[in-house]
């Protein structure tokens, strides 16, 4: 029979005991190893039936076993002692509270659709979510005073399972918030604190607010799910990416305008300090900055000098390479969500729509394109790998007409996972003989190459009895996981004694787990079939794969490559040595990652913005085995893997083209990989490939550690942001707003009129390297102060087409006064200092102090060349 209702009863815990409940409801626990093990210690079977998670754990215990626990002093010892490491963790000074006062802000928001922090609050469905995690995690282990804010879902994201014939099946477990580590924000007098979010036909939607501590982090989740809204209301926050236009639009929205008001009433609560900077982690939240738009304006500032004041404080991180991937909305949508009873008073819907208008970046699609508004209301943006970053400058080049794309102002942090969380106990436990616990941590947390060096001198059979054991144990979580997928597919016990041989231990083993989107071709491998059954069951040199991964649940095309892989991988000949796991997640992938000698990851060129997987491999002494795409092209060395040949920019079909990427893939795996893992020496240890494994911890562990990410946005971003911030007070806003209006009233009257080089120091169009050649420029500027604008000389070598190439920006300065016809002289040196065709133009561009480092042009998209074909440019050749 069926429950009428259901509720959660938390155990009492006797008073020696209560710490646990602390150490239970902060998520650290979920990458602090030593208080891991003392939840184990409790009950090691009642850990793992709790998926190791202490909430449930806690709530499992029996109250004999709770009663004997509070009599064990050895328990009560270790028990004191993680509570006493938690408070030092908490409130101790840590790399943030070492840097420079009063530069730094006093808080940042990070705003994401997802958070993967650990399996227990099953809050994400991929790489963007682990990364929103990892970005937290890491903050907290450096004292960054991050405030996380998302959606929870009560459905999550889904869970994943074959039919007999191999075909995804989703399904979607109720979450009750009271299971999870989770606590409600309570106002003063206990009540829950809402959010209120209003919608078309004088409409409210309240939100309550949930609370995860994430080590220092405070992770605020909205829910939606509240008896006062509407049935249609209560299930906005559902699923992860579920529903249609309509779902998803108030998701983001109540993601964005909700969030913020769900940080301003946190911060009222408790005295967190107010951000100073919002971070919109890719253009789900992109309207947060509505919000605080709104906020200004109701301070008194109009919409304009509110706009420069919200852009100022706000970092936008994109993280997709195709504009596919990018969620857009029917402009009529949102006009009725942001109309005349719609959510933000004193802001007109046209300005709103104007932000998100795609006009510009494409040619206009009558959509509306959250990307492009997170990039309207940014001051500062970004992609996630320097490749990606190149990708993005080129994707979003419409919204900067008149600059080249290396101008665009997006620049890049590439993404680093955080290695506490993803690095397996027992290569932890060689770290920490090798270098010494303090050392370690520092080089888990911080980054930093000083203390990395040392892994590069660890006996080489110590590695490789390492490797071994971590393989050894993939192997046992492999056939349980098998085991289980094919009983829920309908196989009986007595027909599954075969999977006793799955895998084995001393076999070259390759990793393949992640979303199923087309583009990251989880089939590639499967082009020539023959070829790879011959890889499969070589004799001599055979190699093992284990596949995981999920497709969105209305993809049915990834749906197809998933069970064409499972289709292959249930062939009795070869199913020993390939499998797929379903319900690739958080607990899946901390086994998979350090048991996997190779990660391959083979995705169509250049659209993975980074690619972390194989970044946590790496970390566990796993090769990569890559396309250069992501962060693999940036840092690819021959001593970390092998870089798979692409024939991206060739003039194939996308057909040919994979035929051509997984032949070279094949010949990596039969000609390079196999051999150098299968060549032993005498005491049977492949010394090559130890060598490279010594070499991918010391040479790839300090940079891909989500410490060095997160310092990077701190110094190249955040306090940049916060300084930017603080500079626009209302005053200073009002001036920056009315100056960009009147540069726009006057800028098509801006003028190059006439440019003069002096003579070269050479013959006629040769000069000599070290030379100067003096320029000048007259320049009309209508109403505009010399001060208004930078009249700049671009210079650099020149290509057959006289293309600029390394371009170098040389600012030329006023002389004297306008001339009769209201003309304004330039003039400066041009220095030569490369050798070889070299060309040089002028341009006018806006610049104004309040604006970063001097920005004026690409902040306005506003720019004069001289007129083409008048003989103004030139151009000198050096030898």
């Amino acid at each position: 029979m069926k429950a009428i209702r259901r509720f959660t009863v938390r155990p009492v815990l006797p008073t020696p005991l209560r710490p646990l409940d602390d150490l239970a409801r902060n998520l650290r626990w979920s990458w602090h190893g030593a208080t891991r093990e003392l939840f184990r210690a409790i009950d090691p079977d009642g850990w793992r039936q709790a998926g190791e998670d202490p909430v449930r754990l806690l709530g499992s215990v029996s109250a004999a076993r709770l009663t004997e626990l509070a009599g064990d002093e050895v328990f009560l010892s270790r028990l004191a002692e993680a509570a006493a490491d938690l408070r030092d963790y908490l409130s101790g000074p840590r790399w943030y509270q070492s840097g420079p006062a009063g530069d730094q802000p006093a808080a940042v928001a990070y705003f994401s659709p997802e958070f993967g922090i650990t399996a227990a609050l099953p809050q994400y469905s991929g790489g963007l979510g682990i990364l929103a995690g990892d970005h937290l995690k890491a903050a907290s282990d450096l004292g960054v005073p991050v405030v996380g804010v998302g959606l929870l879902y009560r459905h999550g994201y889904f869970r994943q399972s074959l039919s007999r014939d191999g075909w995804q099946q989703e399904q979607y477990p109720v979450l009750d918030p009271a299971e999870l580590p989770l606590e409600r924000l309570r106002e003063a007098d206990g009540s829950p604190a809402l959010v209120p979010l209003a919608l078309p036909g004088h409409r409210t939607l309240h939100a309550q607010v949930w609370l995860a501590r994430v080590g220092r982090v405070p992770l605020l989740l909205l829910d939606s799910d509240v008896e006062d809204n509407d049935p249609r209301e209560r299930e906005v926050t559902d699923r992860l990416y579920g529903g249609g236009s309509e779902h998803r639009l108030l998701q983001e929205m109540l993601l964005g305008i909700g969030g913020v008001r769900a940080v301003r009433a946190y911060s009222r609560l408790t005295g967190h300090p107010a951000p100073e900077v919002f971070h919109t982690n890719e253009g789900h939240a992109g309207f947060l900055g509505l919000e605080r738009i709104r906020e200004r304006v109701a301070d008194g500032l109009g919409f304009e000098a509110a706009l420069e004041a919200v852009r100022a404080g706000t970092v936008f991180t994109t993280h997709t390479p195709v504009p596919a991937g990018i969620d857009r909305f029917d402009r009529d949508l949102v006009a009725r969500h942001f109309g005349e009873d719609g959510e933000l008073p004193g802001l007109g819907v046209e300005q709103v729509l104007a932000l998100g208008s795609e006009e510009a970046a494409d040619g206009g699609s009558g959509l509306f394109n959250m990307a492009v508004m997170g990039l309207r209301l940014a001051q500062r943006a970004n992609g996630v790998s320097t490749l990606h970053g190149q990708v993005s400058r080129e994707m979003f080049a419409g919204l900067w007409p008149g600059f080249e794309p290396e101008e665009v102002p997006i620049t890049s942090v590439t993404n680093g996972v955080h290695a506490p969380t993803w690095v397996a106990p027992e290569v932890v436990a060689l770290g920490a003989r090798t270098l010494g616990a303090d050392r370690l941590t520092e080089a888990l947390t911080v980054g930093g190459s000083d203390h990395w060096d040392a892994l590069a001198e660890v006996p080489a059979a110590e590695v490789w009895e390492l490797r071994r054991t971590l393989r050894g144990r993939l192997v046992t979580e492999v056939r349980d996981r098998l085991r289980a997928s094919w009983r829920r597919r309908g196989a009986a016990e007595a027909e599954l004694g075969w999977i006793d041989g799955v895998l084995d231990p001393d076999v070259l083993t390759v990793g393949f787990a992640r979303r199923v989107p087309s583009y990251k071709r989880l089939t590639l491998m499967l082009r020539d079939p023959e070829r790879l059954r011959r890889l499969l069951l070589h004799p001599e040199r055979p190699l093992q794969i284990v596949v995981a991964g999920k497709a969105h649940p209305a993809d049915d095309g990834g749906k197809r490559l998933i069970q064409d892989l499972v289709r292959f991988a249930d062939d009795p000949a070869v199913r020993h040595r390939i499998v797929f796991l379903p319900d690739y997640g958080m607990a899946m992938a901390q086994r998979l990652y350090p048991g996997c000698d190779v990660w391959l990851n083979n995705p169509l060129r250049p659209l993975e913005a980074c690619g972390t997987s194989g970044m946590k491999a790496a970390l566990n002494g796993c090769l990569n085995l890559s396309v250069r795409d992501g962060w693999w092209d940036e840092w690819y060395e021959s001593d970390f893997g092998w870089a798979i040949p692409t024939a991206d920019g060739e003039a194939v079909g996308e057909e040919r083209r994979d035929e051509l990427e997984a032949g070279a893939l094949y010949e990596l795996l039969e000609d390079r990989v196999a051999p150098r893992f299968y060549d032993r020496g005498a005491d049977g240890v492949p010394d090559r490939w130890v060598e490279m494994v010594r070499r991918t911890l010391a040479g790839l562990g300090p940079k891909v550690v989500a410490g060095r990410m997160v310092r990077e946005y701190v110094e190249r971003l955040y306090a940049p942001a916060a300084r930017s911030h603080r500079a626009l007070t209302a005053p200073a806003a009002t001036e920056l707003a009315d100056w960009k209006a009147g540069v726009r009233q006057a800028w098509p009257a801006v003028t190059v009129d006439h440019v003069e080089a002096g003579p070269c120091p050479g013959e006629e169009d040769v000069a000599e390297l070290g030379g100067t050649v003096t320029l000048r420029v007259r320049v009309g500027l209508d109403r505009l102060a010399p001060e208004d604008v930078e009249v700049q000389v671009i210079a650099g070598r020149v290509d057959e087409a006289d293309r600029i190439t390394g371009a170098a920006t040389t600012v030329l300065k006023p002389v004297g006064g306008a001339d009769l016809a209201g003309r304004r002289l330039y003039e400066g040196p041009l220095l030569l200092d490369r050798t070889g065709p070299f060309g040089w133009t002028v341009r006018v561009v806006p610049t104004h102090p309040l604006l970063p480092d001097g920005r004026g042009g690409t902040e306005l998209g506003l720019v004069a060349w001289p007129p083409q074909g008048t003989g103004e440019e030139a151009g000198v050749l050096l030898r």
